[in-house]
């Protein structure tokens, strides 16, 4: 199941996946994931989280995005949510691309929660991506 948290640049995107992460943590039995670009959320999530840099592993595409994910569901079967601050900060701001990385995100995680944050309007978004905004 993908989910995204659209808004603009200080709209309080990274407040509410901390709150989703935190929540995620007191109810998971299984592993909980976040993946941001630098390391800025370090002292904002529980320490079980598996916080990810994408940066130190030379994430900068969409493609090489989807997959680092696959790659690491593939080498643990116990992730259960997989959280994403600034998806467009990881992979760049093709709108279509994003669309196409999410539908093979969803096909490949059908059990697996993964939220994104998307700094963009919900105005600004193809159908294929606002499709995913719950």
């Amino acid at each position: 199941m993908i989910n995204l948290i659209p808004g603009k640049k200080g709209s309080g995107k990274t407040k509410i996946l901390v709150d989703a992460i935190r929540d995620a943590v007191a109810t998971a039995t299984g592993n909980v994931v976040c993946i941001e670009r630098g390391m800025k959320l370090t002292y904002d999530i529980p320490h079980k989280v598996r916080l990810v840099d994408a940066e130190e592993y030379g994430i900068n595409s969409f493609d090489a995005f989807y997959g680092f994910v696959a790659g690491m569901l593939a080498g643990n079967y116990d992730i259960q949510q997989v959280y994403v601050d600034g998806i467009l900060k990881i992979g760049g701001r093709d709108y279509e691309a994003l669309g196409v990385m999410i539908e093979k995100l969803a096909m490949l995680a059908k059990d697996i929660k993964i939220v994104l944050t998307v700094s963009a309007d919900v105005d600004e978004l193809p159908a294929k991506v606002r499709a995913f905004i719950k």
